[in-house]
């Protein structure tokens, strides 16, 4: 059997059983172009290896790759197509885990600056409609996908409250704001409707000609933006600060302003996954680097309870 027939009848297996397997498409999709129109058992390991490997370093990307081709050619091997599989049986040592990059509120209060001030008349993004991005992917730890999906129907200011419709988990949730952001983004409204008069299905953030913003043309607004405030990493880190960022900036901002305010931090990471939009805890606690901030402040909890446990 030809692979790209039978990668197209194993992506429809999955897809049958529910699974989005939208990244894992993409993944066959190009094992495909790569390998061209040949049948599943004239590709030999080496070919096989090269498309693993790519041009670059070994990334937690080439484990992706590994992960999708094993299950394919499970499901090849158990109808018959081929005999055994031709992945490498050595598995190369993963790189470090990503540490995402957590903003200091000055650097937020830069980004910001920079947004008001980085008006290109060849840029697809106003300097409004930067800000108001920014602002919602910290003020609400929105993911960028979910705040590019915004309609004006879905931004109900009067009740301070976002719906996040179909988001990473196929799940809808209300994301409640607060007072402040509010205010923020009913400035941004009233600019963006008396540019571009729309109806309540039309979305919330766009371009400068009224079209819905691109994640592309979010990141490289972005990029503009970090250049401009001088926001950059310099641990040697392969990745500069991301938008998706902001998102872990703000989970970790809310545990440190907690932990100040003698909460009950235990007791609110269930809610702060909620808000999230997170399934299962453990996503969340992912978000939350232990940054030097955040350490000194958790040390300094458990100081206090040592303390009170030893009198």
């Amino acid at each position: 059997m030809k692979l790209h027939e039978l990668t197209t009848q194993y992506v429809a297996h999955k897809q049958s059983m529910g699974m989005r397997f939208r990244t894992e498409a993409r993944v066959l999709k190009s094992f495909c172009r790569t390998m061209g129109d040949v049948g599943i058992d004239q590709l030999k390991p080496d070919v096989v290896q090269a498309f693993l490997a790519g041009n670059g370093p070994v990334t937690r990307f080439w484990h992706r790759k590994y992960e999708v081709l094993c299950g394919f050619y499970r499901f090849a091997i158990a109808r018959g197509h081929v005999d055994i599989s031709p992945l490498p049986r050595t598995v190369p040592k993963p790189p470090p885990p990503f540490v995402p990059y957590i903003y200091s509120q000055d650097e937020l209060q830069r980004l910001l600056i920079a947004a008001e001030s980085c008006q290109h008349s060849r840029a697809k993004m106003q300097s409004h409609t930067c800000r108001a991005l920014l602002l919602l992917l910290y003020g609400a730890g929105l993911r960028i996908s979910e705040a590019l999906s915004l309609t004006l129907a879905d931004v109900d200011l009067p009740s301070a409250i976002l719906t996040i419709r179909e988001s990473k988990f196929y799940k809808t949730r209300l994301v409640p704001i607060g007072s402040n952001l509010v205010g923020a983004m009913t400035i941004y409204q009233s600019r963006r409707l008396r540019e571009h008069p729309a109806q309540p299905s039309a979305p919330f953030l766009v371009s400068r000609i009224g079209e819905a913003v691109t994640i592309q043309a979010a990141e490289r607004a972005f990029r503009r933006m970090c250049l401009r405030a001088g926001v950059w990493r310099h641990d040697g880190s392969r990745y500069q600060p991301r938008l998706h960022d902001l998102r872990h900036a703000s989970a970790v901002h809310r545990l440190v302003s907690w932990y100040r305010a003698g909460a009950d931090v235990q007791r609110l990471l269930p809610q702060l996954a909620t808000y999230l939009g997170h399934i299962h805890i453990a996503s969340t606690q992912r978000y939350l680097t232990m940054t030097p901030e955040l350490l000194s402040e958790a040390s300094r909890r458990f100081e206090r309870y040592a303390m009170e446990e030893t009198l």
